[in-house]
């Protein structure tokens, strides 16, 4: 009788650790971010949107932030807004951000010694796989030398003796 009070013990148990499993997954959650509160004037509205297009979200990296649920999204933009509401031109705000999280956070970072490879890289690549493409090319195959007498009676004669019987007069 105490194996049945055992088994109950240990699928309480179970359930307990299942449900403490179930609730630190929810507490580990991130909290939705707090709703985008647009700028008032509809010009520095439109000029944060804009910008929002052209920054990247750290978190999400393929998206702007403008179409970033993450909350650091949300923080970002925010910043963008109170600093346009503060008078900050479009370059300030970028340079502000690159000296935050460096220049990986714009989609189009400036051309500069740090950034020669992003920008000329693929090009470098390009040209190198069509000059190997080229040399390949224009690689000349070793001409063969015609066959001697001899050889061409050595044929002739390999080929007369290996003659398939079923085969018609067409298929020579």
């Amino acid at each position: 009788m105490a194996a049945p009070s055992r088994v109950r013990g240990v699928v309480r148990t179970l359930l307990a650790l299942l449900g403490l499993f179930a609730a630190s997954i929810a507490v580990a959650q991130e909290p939705p971010p707090a709703p985008d509160r647009p700028l008032a004037d509809a010009r520095q509205e439109a000029r944060a949107q804009a910008l929002f297009d052209d920054i990247r979200c750290v978190v999400c990296q393929h998206e702007a932030i403008a179409d970033s649920p993450a909350g650091i999204a949300a923080d970002m933009r925010q910043l963008v807004r109170e600093q346009i509401a503060a008078g900050r031109s479009d370059a300030q705000i970028r340079d502000d951000l690159v000296r935050r999280y460096g220049d990986f956070v714009l989609f189009s970072p400036p051309v500069r010694a740090g950034t020669w490879l992003l920008w000329f890289g693929p090009f470098v690549v390009l040209l190198g796989v069509a000059a190997a493409l080229l040399a390949f090319a224009r690689r000349r195959r070793p001409e063969t030398a015609p066959l001697s007498a001899e050889e061409e009676a050595r044929l002739a004669e390999i080929l007369a003796e290996r003659r398939d019987p079923d085969a018609k007069p067409s298929d020579d």
